[in-house]
């Protein structure tokens, strides 16, 4: 399962994949926006939103490209490690019931 994270905090880039990969899924992190953020996105399986830490042009570019490619989307307004557990919780525990 691939991820890809928008916004959070530079320093907690690590910490987001970490626990990312602790869920069995692959993450890309966004903190900042770095040239074309369309073309780096890929296509992921999910793609979660830090929105108190995402510039509203980061926010409204990952929207677009989400909603052409068909994925979902979850959205924290904090970036904090307990935030993305919660998400990955909810995300991993539906997506599993749903393959079983």
């Amino acid at each position: 399962m691939s991820i890809v994270i928008i916004g959070g905090n530079e320093r907690m880039v690590c910490q987001y994949e970490t626990i990312c990969k602790s869920y069995g899924c692959r993450a890309k992190v966004f903190a900042k926006k770095h040239g074309a953020l369309k073309k780096s996105l890929g296509a992921p399986d999910l793609m979660i939103l830090f929105t108190a830490t995402a510039s509203h042009k980061m926010v409204g570019c990952a929207l677009c490209e989400a909603k052409r490619a068909g994925i979902p989307v979850a959205r924290a307004h904090s970036s904090s490690a307990a935030a993305l557990t919660k998400i990955l919780e909810e995300y991993c525990t539906d997506s599993a019931s749903l393959s079983a």
